[in-house]
């Protein structure tokens, strides 16, 4: 799990990206040619990503499912059968509640979905594993947080998965078993293409229910051309 967690990391920005400037910096003198491109490369890229405006548009290009609209939520019940939640991170250790808690991804996730069970009257699962093998398991954490703070009790946990696919995968074990196909689906708007795609490779329908949309005007000075730490 470390090794894939570092190689992951490694890969993608920003640590690619830096990557590339300390590459600039050992080859500048045998081959300026290659440090300057590297250099470019990845000072570009970390500027590229750090706009607001960035998030934006590729927001735009991931967040392909409309909003659940909410006049619908209290029928919802007619034509679904269950509320999936899937797990979006945890704080590890948050001194302020003595242990790991829901990150604020996964909180923003939530109480979206107690907003729906509340108004459907349909059951909850919550899906997230282990925290690199360690428990409790996201699913758990989730579960706490929804009978504690919106007095939603979770039906059923999926606390093995470690990916998309595998909160698909072993969601549709639990459920599946149950004669349980018609499901409403709660994930970030960005992810959920990427989720709705994994669920439906395991015989769910889905009904989708994004939140936290990153793709509406970012409202910064500039239109969002000014790097901020929040955009990377």
């Amino acid at each position: 799990m470390t090794w894939r967690y570092i190689i992951k990391q490694l890969t993608f920005p920003p640590s690619s990206l830096l990557l590339l400037l300390l590459l600039s910096i050992v080859l500048r003198k045998r081959w300026p040619k290659v440090a300057a491109t590297s250099f470019i490369l990845g000072f570009g890229g970390l500027y590229v990503m750090s706009l607001p405006i960035t998030v934006e548009y590729a927001a735009r290009a991931l967040e392909t499912e409309a909003p659940l609209a909410q006049e619908r939520w209290p029928t919802l019940h007619q034509s679904t059968d269950a509320i999936i939640v899937l797990g979006g991170g945890r704080e590890v250790n948050d001194p302020a509640w003595q242990g790991d808690q829901p990150s604020l991804m996964a909180m923003q996730r939530l109480r979206y979905a107690a907003r729906l069970a509340k108004a459907s009257n349909l059951p909850v699962l919550v899906s997230g594993g282990l925290h690199f093998g360690q428990p409790p398991s996201e699913a758990q954490l989730m579960a706490d947080s929804l009978e504690q703070d919106f007095a939603i009790k979770a039906r059923w946990l999926e606390g093995e998965s470690r990916t998309t696919w595998e909160n698909a995968q072993y969601t549709a074990k639990i459920l599946q078993t149950e004669g349980i196909q018609r499901v409403i689906l709660v994930t970030d708007a960005w992810h959920m293409p990427r989720s709705r795609w994994s669920f439906e490779q395991f015989g769910f329908d889905v009904v989708t229910a994004p939140v936290g949309f990153l793709s509406v005007a970012n409202g910064r000075p500039l239109n969002g051309w000014m790097p901020e730490s929040k955009a990377i």
